[in-house]
């Protein structure tokens, strides 16, 4: 549904914010990634941790494009996706839950090894 603003453009109608839903992502990184960072030792590799209300192919993909919206680290190093770091993890409703969630898989897989960037 849009509807008319200022100077009779369209705009779009805003969206509930309870029907929004905000999804974790694990990003492979390059080797090389794991040279940038001081805790080169890292055994199990390098990943970026993020969260979005996309879905994880969308936002890994702006990520590559560069620009306003991606991580430098994930354009510079960004391999593939690995769903199989996430994927058991429901979508979550708010940015704030988002953002926890994102915090603790981020200090779940450096205990786990990874060497891990996270915003």
């Amino acid at each position: 549904m849009s509807a008319r603003g200022q100077g009779g453009k369209r705009r779009r109608a805003k969206t509930r914010a309870s029907s929004r839903q905000y999804r974790l992502y694990v990003v492979e990184l390059a080797p090389a990634a794991i040279r940038a960072h001081a805790r080169a030792e890292a055994i199990r590799g390098c990943v970026y941790v993020g969260q979005t209300a996309h879905s994880p192919e969308h936002r890994f993909s702006q990520h590559r494009r560069g620009g306003r919206l991606s991580a430098s680290k994930v354009r510079r190093f960004g391999v593939r996706l690995r769903p199989d770091l996430y994927e058991a993890i429901e979508p979550l409703s708010t940015r704030d839950e988002a953002a926890r969630a994102e915090a603790q898989l981020a200090a779940d897989l450096e205990r786990q090894g990874f060497c891990v960037f996270w915003s």
